[in-house]
């Protein structure tokens, strides 16, 4: 008897999650990977799209090799989620399934800052970093504030990486004495979960740089007429460019399915990745894992990598008795671009308790060869 895997969100996680399964389970066996776009572009690229290093198409591939693996690809939108059952429905059409796996990541609400998507520029879009170069490559001159809206969002180097990123830019130029960049972070450290060495390491890349930091500010509109931010204590920051990272939240129909808990992410069994629905896992950016040390396990590519992996296996492991059970084991390791052809790198194990224990290498050419090297061989290998 046949049977059906259904993978919600073909990201990072969820090509993953389809191929390793693909590999795993007997070929009368149908994997089903479900996405509302038709190509995917690799998240961390956007980064050099804003300075003009990547356009878009250097970093995009289609689903068509995914589907001569053996994946079944449909694209459209999930409009329905029914995990008791598991069933999803696509375009209103339903899909039964044996095992359901939702990655649908988070979705991006700018809108829940009054005025913030009208007077700013996303640093996690790619039309966002596509402007930014734009802004960037005009810029004469003024005050560049970059900003965090919410103090928990996927990715969490990327906009110290941005900043770093667009400063090396302004010295290329040759006007970066007549900027004045800023920056404005709702979390009250960078990369606040890996703990205090860390933090204190990316903040003084950012403060070496010339770049002033202002943690535990948290907007609560911006005037975009005026280019005002206003913050919950009632401080105000001018800005002449305003480049910031939305709030994230799980997608309405994560949400309206019952998935969620009260901080509106879908709980997972830490090692497992398994939802309180009997044969229904979530990963990546949608979940949530709260660590001992109270803050949750960041939203990071990394992770979800590592995460599909482990349910790819017990899935198959549970119907063919082949292989081993696997547990996700919280280790993760990130990139940091400081620009001028350097980066960083932390990596560690985010399960050690009382705290993560992460360590933070210093910049070097050779970390930065590492990061495009990791670039192309996850667009080599998967498209």
């Amino acid at each position: 008897m046949s049977r059906t895997v259904l993978v919600l969100g073909a990201g990072l996680g969820g090509i993953v999650a389809a191929e390793n399964l693909r590999k795993l389970l007997p070929a009368e066996d149908r994997v089903i990977a479900v996405d509302r776009v038709r190509s995917h572009y690799f998240p961390p690229s956007l980064l050099w799209q804003m300075v003009g290093e990547r356009k878009l198409a250097d970093f995009t591939r289609g689903y068509d090799r995914l589907a001569r693996r053996g994946v079944e690809v449909r694209h459209g939108a999930v409009t329905r989620i029914d995990p008791e059952r598991r069933v999803a429905d696509l375009d209103g059409q339903p899909i039964q399934a044996d095992a359901l796996v939702i990655a649908l990541g988070a979705d991006y609400a700018p809108e829940a800052i009054p005025g913030l998507a009208q007077a700013g520029l996303s640093i996690y879009t790619p039309e966002g970093a596509a402007a930014i170069h734009g802004a960037l490559d005009a810029f004469t001159g003024g005050r560049i504030v970059f900003l965090t809206a919410a103090p928990a969002y996927k990715c969490p180097a990327a906009p110290y990486e941005a900043a770093l990123l667009a400063d090396s830019y302004l010295r290329r130029r040759g006007v970066r004495e007549r900027a004045q960049i800023d920056f404005y972070a709702a979390e009250p450290q960078p990369m606040a979960v890996t703990g205090p060495v860390v933090g204190a390491a990316v903040r003084g890349m950012i403060e070496g740089r010339g770049i002033a930091y202002y943690p535990q500010r948290q907007v609560s509109s911006v005037d975009g007429a005026a280019r005002r931010l206003t913050f919950a204590d009632g401080s105000t920051a001018e800005f002449d460019l305003l480049l910031y990272v939305p709030p994230h939240r799980a997608p309405a129909v994560v949400r309206d399915a019952g998935l969620t808990n009260e901080a509106g992410w879908v709980p997972v069994d830490r090692h497992t990745l398994q939802t309180r629905f009997d044969g229904v896992y979530a990963l990546g950016d949608v979940t949530v894992i709260p660590l001992k040390m109270g803050r949750p396990l960041p939203k990071a590519g990394v992770f979800a990598h590592g995460q599909a992996e482990v349910v790819a296996a017990n899935i198959a492991h549970a119907w063919t008795g082949k292989g081993e059970q696997r547990r996700f084991d919280g280790y993760g390791m990130c990139f940091i671009e400081a620009g001028g052809g350097r980066a960083g790198i932390g990596k560690g194990n985010f399960y050690a308790e009382p705290t993560p224990q992460v360590d933070m290498y210093r910049p070097s050419l050779l970390w930065h060869a590492g990061k495009i090297l990791y670039e192309k061989y996850w667009l080599w290998s998967r498209f």
